[in-house]
């Protein structure tokens, strides 16, 4: 491993996700770097569950969405246990997934069959926040050296910050829009029906409540018809 090269290539990566337009762009750097920076890697993928169904963000091949519907269809698998914090490991190394057929026996011999050779797997988080689990697939038993796990590991630590920031302003400025669309549905509402402000607004509540829709669906449809639906 030639780690002065990778020094320089992960710099070079750092300012490249500071410049990403978006959190798909973001996680499409990480990824991509995953299979450029860490020797063995084919491909690469972003796992996140939400109540125990997995999304899987930026693959870089079909082999990730296929590896992580079948852990999501069969409920176990390396990447699985990663992205559960609590009872998972923050990283995880597999030489060779033949070995592993006792740890996961529904799994291991599936994934095998798709063509995974070994694996590696990376938590990623922050101190406030888990994010999911940066996963790295080669087709080749044995490809993962501890190298390897080293250089996965400092991607992913600055893959994790990267993830986090892109949104947390992606949140912030989709507040910001909301805010904006409510601001003006308020002011349509109180020039047709000559209301206050607080009236206004008690109004776009009261429907969104009624009608459970998100207030700022509500505050849509009054931009764009000019009235409530």
């Amino acid at each position: 491993m030639d780690w002065g090269r990778f020094g320089q290539q992960m710099a070079s990566m750092a300012r490249d996700l500071l410049a990403q337009d978006s959190v798909d762009d973001t996680l499409e750097r990480i990824t991509a770097s995953a299979t450029e920076l860490v020797e063995g890697c084919d491909a690469a993928g972003i796992l996140v569950l939400h109540d125990g169904k997995v999304e899987t963000l930026a693959p870089t091949d079909e082999l990730v969405v296929d590896s992580d519907q079948l852990q999501e269809r069969l409920g176990e698998g390396p990447c699985f246990d990663a992205a559960h914090s609590a009872r998972g490991e923050r990283v995880f190394r597999i030489a060779d997934l033949t070995g592993e057929w006792q740890r996961w026996p529904a799994y291991a011999p599936r994934a095998h069959s798709l063509g995974v050779g070994s694996m590696m797997g990376f938590l990623l988080f922050t101190e406030d926040e888990d994010l999911g689990a940066l996963n790295l697939y080669s087709r080749k038993p044995g490809a993962f050296s501890e190298a390897s796990e080293t250089a996965g590991w400092l991607l992913a630590s600055h893959a994790a910050i990267a993830f986090s920031s892109a949104r947390t302003h992606a949140q912030m400025e989709q507040a910001v829009a909301t805010r904006h669309a409510i601001g003006e549905a308020m002011g349509i509402l109180m020039g047709r029906h000559h209301i206050t402000e607080d009236q206004a607004f008690d109004v776009l509540r009261r429907y969104s409540q009624e009608n459970n829709v998100k207030l700022r669906e509500v505050a849509r449809k009054v931009c764009e018809g000019g009235s409530l639906p």
